[in-house]
C-alpha cells in the first residue's frame, strides 16, 4: 500500500487574495492540494487531482493519536465523508475510497500502515514549510 502525492501547490489560496503566511487554519487546510494516488502495487486505488493533501495529513496524525477504529476522511472539501477510508479486519488493514466502493488495497499490517501514513505526513510537512507555512498545521507524529 502506497500513499502519494505530487504537484502540490495552493492556486486557491493567492486567488483568494491570502498568502501561506497569514490565511487561516481552515483555509490552509483546504487550500494546500495536489494529486494524490493511493496505489497497491502497480494497481490504483484511488487517484484525484487537487486533493487537500494537507487536511488529510493532519487528519491521520490526529487518527493515529485516538483508538483504532476504521478511520473515513471528513473533509471540509467533500461533501461526504471516507474519500479516504481505512478498514481494519482480521486480516489486516485495507485502504479504499467511497467514490470506489468495491476497490481496496490487498490487508497489511498495522505496522506497515502506520509507517506509510508517517511518510506522507512528514513529506506533506515538508511541502508545506515550502509553501511558506508553518509546519505545525500538520502536527509531528
Amino acid at each position: 500500500m502506497k500513499l502519494a502525492y505530487e504537484n502540490v501547490g495552493a492556486p486557491d489560496l493567492y486567488r483568494r487574495g491570502l498568502r501561506p503566511e497569514t490565511a487561516p487554519l481552515g483555509v490552509l487546510l483546504v487550500d494546500i492540494e495536489a494529486d494524490l494516488v493511493i496505489r497497491d502495487g502497480d494497481h490504483v486505488v484511488m487517484a484525484e487531482k487537487l486533493f487537500p493533501v494537507a487536511e488529510l495529513a493532519r487528519a491521520l496524525v490526529g487518527w493515529l493519536d485516538g483508538d483504532r477504529d476504521d478511520f473515513e476522511f471528513d473533509s471540509m472539501s467533500y461533501a461526504e465523508s471516507g474519500e479516504v477510508r481505512m478498514a481494519g479486519s482480521a486480516e489486516g488493514w485495507r485502504v479504499g475510497s467511497v467514490s470506489a466502493p468495491g476497490v481496496w488495497t490487498s490487508p497489511v499490517g498495522w505496522d506497515v500502515l502506520v509507517a506509510e501514513i508517517a511518510q506522507f505526513v512528514k513529506a506533506v510537512r515538508k511541502d508545506v514549510m515550502a509553501l511558506g507555512v508553518e509546519p505545525d498545521l500538520i502536527p509531528v507524529l
